[in-house]
């Protein structure tokens, strides 16, 4: 039995080694981040794909189109909507010189997800520098293009930050938890030189950049990957850059669904498999790392001899991880889940884990 408990002992504080390493060899990388904005003034062209979308068009549109920036156009790709986002994009043409609508009729025939949308936006972009987000997102601000443009002087590629609105309930904790720690790690790990992804609510690159690389064509049987699979593709430790100030930030609505969450969770589980062996050790060892501290440190309280040794370094790890947070968290606009972090994180963990079994029998295909 002692030998047993000696040897769980040595797991926990191994877990703890890697999360120290994570901690301040990554994750310190983004809390201590500091941008040296240059002006950036050249055409840029905002690309929108909307699918169904005419109340979040009518919401949010008009946030991308009162920019305070020189020289931009707004291109909105209609694809194949049967709702009214042809007429709310009819409406704000009349108004905004703009505005350049490229419509996908029913007839064409293409893949499931917006890779099509997204390539027919891209070939009718003006400018070389765009910059991409989703109808169901809002610009936070008048200064969001030009902040998340303002490094393209240097580097090809910008990674910026979508936030989730923030509201009562559980729920949008986790939501709001889970898109932190995403981008945690897709900062952290573009600013150690090994770029996997970006999301596509907010990422700017170069159009010849995109076809270059023949989009998405390496993985266009894949309905997700816009964003991380094309990302990994081209970025380089020398190309990338990331974009966090509040100004540049885009928000969307919340998910209010478990099922709709979970399964969108699910889903992106499933692209991760594409990834480059490098980025999925990576991206395996830390959660892991963290599953084994808090199992392990249940059966260590009840049966390690020094309880203390234990609670000491349980509350060391704790307390660095809230002090690498601390100014990421403020900075991704989730400072008030601080508080509670270990305990959403516990519970993250064991959804994450979950989502990872259910998948073991049954991944999700329907694209939604």
């Amino acid at each position: 039995m002692e030998i047993f408990v000696n040897i769980l002992f040595y797991i926990f504080v191994f877990s703890i080694v890697i999360q120290l390493f994570y901690a301040f060899y990554f994750f310190k990388k983004l809390s201590t981040f500091k941008k040296n904005e240059s002006q950036f003034q050249k055409g840029v062209s905002v690309i929108i794909c909307a699918k169904n979308e005419d109340k979040n068009l009518e919401k949010n549109l008009s946030s991308f189109l009162k920019q305070n920036y020189p020289f931009y156009e707004v291109i909105v790709v209609n694809d194949q909507s049967v709702d009214r986002t042809k007429y709310v994009l009819q409406d704000f043409e009349k108004h905004n010189f703009n505005l350049k609508v490229v419509t996908i009729e029913e007839n064409v025939m293409h893949r499931p997800g917006k890779k099509f949308a997204l390539t027919m936006g891209l070939k009718a972009a003006k400018y070389d520098y765009v910059l991409l987000s989703d109808a169901d997102c809002m610009a936070n601000s008048e200064n969001w293009l030009k902040k998340m443009v303002s490094s393209f002087s240097e580097k090809d590629i910008i990674l910026g930050f979508g936030a989730y609105k923030k509201k009562r309930g559980l729920l949008n904790k986790f939501i709001r938890f889970d898109t932190f720690q995403v981008a945690l790690q897709y900062f952290s790990y573009s600013l150690s030189g090994i770029p996997y992804m970006g999301v596509g609510r907010n990422l700017a690159y170069k159009k010849s950049l995109f076809f270059e690389n023949k989009g998405f064509a390496s993985h266009l049987h894949v309905p997700s990957g816009d964003d991380d699979l094309f990302i990994q593709e081209v970025a380089t430790k020398d190309n990338v850059t990331i974009q966090i100030t509040e100004n540049s930030h885009t928000t969307s609505e919340v998910m209010e669904s478990w099922g709709e969450w979970i399964y969108q969770k699910r889903r992106h589980i499933t692209t991760s498999k594409y990834y480059k062996q490098k980025h999925k050790i990576l991206l395996a060892i830390w959660p892991f790392s963290q599953m084994l501290f808090w199992i392990l440190s249940i059966p260590l309280f009840i049966l390690f001899p020094n309880i203390y040794i234990v609670l000491f370094l349980f509350l060391f790890r704790i307390l660095v991880y809230y002090f690498v947070y601390s100014k990421s968290m403020k900075q991704l606009e989730v400072k008030d889940l601080y508080p509670y972090f270990p305990l959403i994180e516990f519970f993250y963990l064991l959804v994450q884990g979950f989502f990872v079994l259910l998948n073991l029998f049954y991944k999700p295909k329907l694209w939604k």
